[in-house]
């Protein structure tokens, strides 16, 4: 686990393990950046073809398949494992919880068919990873705490079930991991196989946005709660990244490509993977217009924010940090109407029935209360991260509702 330390009300980056939390003693590989002195395998072979140093002692992977070079792959400090995925998740009901977790308290929302899970940073983001099923579908949750980014994918490729764990190492500052199955190496932000027998592949994302835990728990009162009883000793509910989340600060161990536009490398955006049309939305313009209606890829989709969510990545404590609210993107389209949202006195309102609505994309008051929009698959993101990988993005910079 990498640790951040604020001083003098600027972020300043250290690099250190918490050896205790990650139970690991330290090593040489921790010294050993990218393009480390011990060269590996053929003397012939092209820099970005060498596998980054130690991996082929620690890994049974592949590493003659990848889709990306060896050299934009960094040691982010742990091992293989030294921060432990959870693969026997114990869950809670919403009561239990509420005694730990505060009500603006940032978590992870999972439904898969009519089974509501709760994920919370404070946990998670000493774990990166949690091994579960949902609504019998054998699902990861990830987070990435470097690029903020919390992804669901279905675990089932080809018919093979994976489970997952971290490799130790970063590209573009987020999160590697790897399956136990092949030991092929995944990106996280993208879900795509980069290194191993599964390179090419792709795991499909679910719908898994950050809420706050009052309006998870408001929503979904027979939610299960991921438990803090994980089997490893954490001081959950500590943010070891505190301060990280200044958008005047610059991203930890970030060696990529500049970042373009005018956007703050560290500024949040909800972002949508479309095929033809990534697009990327971002926090400060939802703050002032909390109703945006786009087409994307064709689809009409709308996207929401509304305050009263904390930044997991503020203060020292995960539920004492600064308000950043939450967004959800939604098609437009019910029940054979596509509807047009604006923002009137703080309340999201639909222009065809008046209706009121949440940023969870359920109708609260008027003639549709209680219907639902159907979730569009997004991403949260500080913005340097998403550009990396998706540099084509469209950003929408709209300051009215459309």
């Amino acid at each position: 686990m990498r640790v951040f330390f604020r001083t003098g009300g600027f972020a300043t980056v250290l690099v250190a393990l918490l050896f205790a939390a990650c139970g690991w003693p330290g090593g040489e590989e921790a010294s050993r950046g990218p393009g480390g002195t011990e060269q590996q395998g053929s003397s012939a072979a092209a820099p970005g073809d060498v596998p980054p140093a130690g991996a082929e002692s620690e890994f049974q992977t592949d590493f003659g398949k990848h889709s990306v070079s060896y050299e934009e792959v960094l040691s982010g400090g742990p091992p293989k494992d030294g921060i432990p995925a959870i693969d026997e998740p114990r869950f809670v009901g919403v009561g239990e919880a509420d005694a730990w977790l505060e009500p603006q308290e940032p978590v992870i929302l999972l439904q898969v068919a009519d089974e509501v899970r709760a994920y919370p940073i404070q946990i998670i983001m000493w774990h990166e990873i949690v091994n579960d099923a949902v609504g019998g579908v054998p699902v990861a949750v990830t987070f990435c705490p470097l690029c903020n980014t919390a992804i669901a994918f279905e675990t089932t490729v080809d018919g093979q079930e994976l489970t997952f764990g971290t490799t130790g190492r970063l590209r573009f500052s987020n999160l590697i991991m790897y399956d136990r199955q092949t030991e092929s190496w995944w990106q996280q932000a993208t879900g795509d196989a980069i290194a191993g027998a599964l390179t090419g592949t792709r795991l499909e994302s679910l719908p898994a946005p950050i809420v706050s835990w009052e309006d998870l728990r408001s929503e979904h009162p027979d939610a299960r709660v991921l438990s803090r009883e994980t089997g490893y000793n954490r001081t959950y509910g500590q943010n070891p990244y505190a301060g990280y989340d200044d958008v005047d600060s610059s991203p930890f161990l970030y060696e990529g490509p500049e970042t373009p536009g005018d956007l703050p490398p560290m500024a949040r955006v909800i972002t949508v993977d479309a095929q033809g049309e990534p697009v990327a939305y971002p926090y400060e313009v939802l703050r002032e217009s909390p109703a945006i209606n786009d087409v994307v890829d064709g689809e009409p989709v709308a996207v929401l924010w509304q305050k009263g969510t904390a930044s997991a990545l503020d203060e020292d404590s995960v539920g004492a940090g600064r308000d950043v609210g939450s967004a959800g993107v939604f098609s437009r389209r019910l029940d054979g109407s596509t509807l047009t949202f604006r923002s009137e006195g703080g309340t999201i309102l639909d222009e065809e029935t008046g209706s009121a609505w949440n940023a969870l994309g359920r109708a609260v008051a008027g003639e549709l209360e209680g219907e639902r929009l159907e979730p569009v698959v997004s991403i949260d993101h500080f913005w340097f991260s998403w550009a990396a990988f998706r540099p084509e993005t469209r950003v929408d910079e709209t300051q009215n509702e459309r």
